[in-house]
């Protein structure tokens, strides 16, 4: 299935290329679809494309819910999100081959967009539909880098945007979402799966140093008011402090921009990004307040102006203490080691928190490789991690 799927949209040999609303994506759904009917699921497909199969339940009630997305980067991997879709898919049709038809209502679910490969501002598009978190007209606005909007790229293919709001969803108790680690905690600890305990906080700044230009021979140190020495040391110090703080608390500066960046002058003004992660609230909140401190002092300490904005601001998302017991102890039944971990990427979880109960299970990465052609994980560590979603699922459903 995994090299079936990754055949749809293959890219740079062992990459997809597979952009949400893309022929592409199409045709990877109607494949997705059709593996739904073989399993005896009933398939149906909401106001934005996301592609669910359920398996009705005696009881009645909300369903619980597993799936991912099965969009791409430009070029990623055959494994992210997508195998979490087809796990979902496996389990389900495992289930009903075992043990029939289930008291509560299960379903599997390909979600239409989530890495943002195509429209940088869509922000999980199929997750925040099933949640309600689309407005009205955010389809016009929502544009790609070739400048269409994705309610064209609906019409493309066959969607109407101006029904996204049909595909809101008010019956999801429980939603559980596989996924390859992205990372190399379970290479290291050489275990094929971890349930998942929280998905990381998330802040981005974009500061703004300004000094004052001048030349780089001719004027003397303890005159200058130079930004690029600022940012040097904001830098050096957000960094170290994450890293004295320890795992899982994490920094990146990804982005710098000098102004005028020449080799012989004292810049006037630095641009820079900084991406900070922590999956406890109060560590997280920590962490900025001491990130913020540091920028101040610098800044007041070498006679520059600083000021800074905040694009994404996203509190941590914990996972259901229920549901990490419940898989924790499937684990333990099929006989898989596990450990407990927060994730450091975001998830269509995270919107699907908005609405129900929610947990994620990891399975082993090589090299904890992703975002790229080369990600990997072998047949056997998925297997465990199927095992794991397949008992949870029936403890929570049979």
């Amino acid at each position: 299935m995994i090299m079936e799927m990754g055949a749809i949209g293959a890219h740079s040999g062992t990459g997809v290329w597979r952009t949400v609303y893309s022929p592409e994506w199409v045709e990877a759904n109607d494949l997705y679809a059709r593996w739904l009917e073989d399993a005896g699921l009933t398939v149906s497909r909401d106001a934005v494309g996301n592609v669910w199969g359920k398996l009705e339940g005696t009881a009645g009630g909300a369903s619980i819910v597993s799936g991912s997305h099965i969009d791409t980067q430009c070029p990623g991997g055959r494994y992210d999100g997508t195998l979490g879709a087809l796990s979902a898919l496996i389990a389900l049709r495992v289930l009903k081959a075992q043990f029939g038809q289930p008291k509560r209502t299960l379903e599997a679910v390909s979600l239409c967009e989530e890495e943002g490969s195509r429209f940088p501002t869509a922000n999980f598009w199929g997750s925040r539909a099933i949640t309600g978190a689309i407005q009205q007209g955010d389809a016009d606005n929502t544009l790609g880098f070739d400048g269409t909007s994705i309610a064209q790229a609906m019409r493309d293919v066959g969607l109407d945007p101006s029904i996204v709001a049909s595909a809101q969803r008010h019956d999801i108790e429980s939603f559980v979402e596989l996924h390859i680690e992205q990372g190399p905690i379970l290479e290291h600890a050489d275990l094929p799966v971890a349930v998942v305990s929280a998905i990381t906080g998330l802040r981005h700044y974009r500061v703004k140093l300004t000094g004052e230009q001048n030349h780089a021979g001719a004027f003397p140190m303890d005159l200058r008011r130079d930004p690029m020495a600022g940012f040097l040391e904001i830098g050096s110090g957000v960094i170290n402090t994450a890293h004295r703080l320890g795992r899982p608390a994490v920094t990146t500066i990804g982005r710098a921009e000098v102004f005028p960046n020449g080799a012989a002058v004292v810049p006037r003004e630095v641009h820079f990004t900084i991406d900070v992660r922590h999956p406890d609230p109060k560590q997280g909140e920590e962490l900025y307040k001491l990130h913020e401190k540091l920028m101040r002092e610098v800044a007041s300490r070498r006679g520059l102006e600083i000021e800074w904005e905040i694009g994404i601001d996203k509190v941590p998302c914990l996972s259901d203490p229920s549901l990490v017991a419940t898989f924790r102890d499937a684990a333990a039944d099929q006989g898989v080691p596990t450990l407990t971990m927060a994730s450091g990427a975001g998830h269509d979880t995270q919107q699907m928190a908005k609405i129900a109960k929610t947990v994620m299970i990891f399975v082993r990465s090589e090299k904890g490789r992703s975002h790229t052609p080369e990600e990997f994980s072998t047949v056997d560590d998925i297997v465990a991690g199927i095992k794991v979603l397949a008992a949870g699922l029936h403890k929570l459903a049979y």
